[in-house]
This record gives structure tokens, C-alpha cells and sequence, in this order.
């Protein structure tokens, strides 16, 4: 569907087990989408400049979120990782500026290169782990270039977005 800018919605199917490679880069009239719980992976650039879209639900059986899967989906305002997912890839999230909250799981063990670079409108990240696991994860540089202030909010405390607790 590359470059399909009037597809406006988009049934996928249960038989469908991962959201190829520029699979709807560019449908810029794509507003919403729900994958089935029988995808595992979004591969790189699945939704690259999907501008109109507001509404993703990720389901428990993705394991990978691939480089550039959500890059310049300016509309997403909130986004939940499941709990499934170990790795955020490069860029993944890169200019989603309405982006003003996101949810990660303590599952989550690294983060790459420019993955909320440029969300703009980011206020909140919850984690759900501890401090000490945040801390932990291995985050690729720029990760969070041009964010703004937000807090990480953890099970045991929060941190600022430089990592260092608030007191």
C-alpha cells in the first residue's frame, strides 16, 4: 500500500503474522488501525509518514517494533508497548510531535538511536519497572533529541528525562 494517500482505513486479517517492510509508508489518509494479535513484527518503515494517524493498537504478540515503524506519524497522541517487545528500534517513533504519552514495559532492554527524536509534545513516559531498570536499559544516543520536559514515572519513583531522580 506504499504511498497509498486516500486509503482511509484498512482491515488486516488474522492470517497475516508481520506488517512488511514500507507496508503503508506514506498512506497519509490512514487514521486508525488495529493489528491482530497474529502479527509478531512491524517491520521497518510499516507506517513511515502515516500523518493522519491517531488511533494504533499493538497487540501482545509483536516482539519487534523495526527501525522507522511509526516515523512522522504526527497524529499519534498516546501509544502502548506490549509486553511482549525487548527492543524499540532506531527512529522508531521519530517526529510523532503529538506524541504526548507513551507507555513502555519493563521488558523493554534497549531503546535506539533517535526513537522519540523530535516528539515534541512529549509530557509522560510510564514505565513499568523500577528506577533501577530504566537505568538499565541501553538507550542509542538522540534517543530523545528534541522532547521537551517530561517526567519517567516508574513502580518505585520518577525520574526526569536525563535519568536523574526528582527529588
Amino acid at each position: 500500500f506504499y504511498n497509498c494517500s486516500s486509503l482511509t482505513s484498512v482491515t488486516i486479517p488474522d492470517s497475516v503474522t508481520r506488517i512488511g517492510e514500507h507496508a503503508f509508508y506514506g498512506c497519509s489518509g490512514l487514521t486508525s488501525i488495529t493489528i491482530p494479535d497474529s502479527v509478531t513484527s512491524i517491520e521497518i518503515s510499516a507506517f513511515y509518514n502515516c500523518s493522519s494517524l491517531t488511533s494504533v493498537t499493538i497487540p501482545d504478540s509483536v516482539t519487534r517494533i523495526g527501525e522507522h515503524a511509526f516515523y512522522g506519524c504526527r497524529g499519534l497522541a498516546s501509544i502502548t508497548i506490549p509486553d511482549s517487545v525487548t527492543s524499540i528500534e532506531i527512529s522508531a517513533f521519530y517526529g510523532c510531535s503529538g506524541l504526548t504519552s507513551i507507555t513502555i514495559p519493563d521488558s523493554v532492554t534497549s531503546i535506539g538511536y533517535g526513537a522519540f527524536y523530535d516528539c515534541s509534545g512529549l509530557t509522560s513516559v510510564n514505565f513499568n519497572g523500577t528506577m533501577a531498570q530504566w537505568k538499565a536499559i541501553s538507550k542509542g544516543n538522540n534517543w530523545l533529541y528534541n522532547t521537551g520536559n517530561f517526567t519517567i514515572t516508574c513502580t518505585d519513583g520518577t525520574l526526569n528525562k536525563s535519568g536523574n531522580q526528582i527529588s
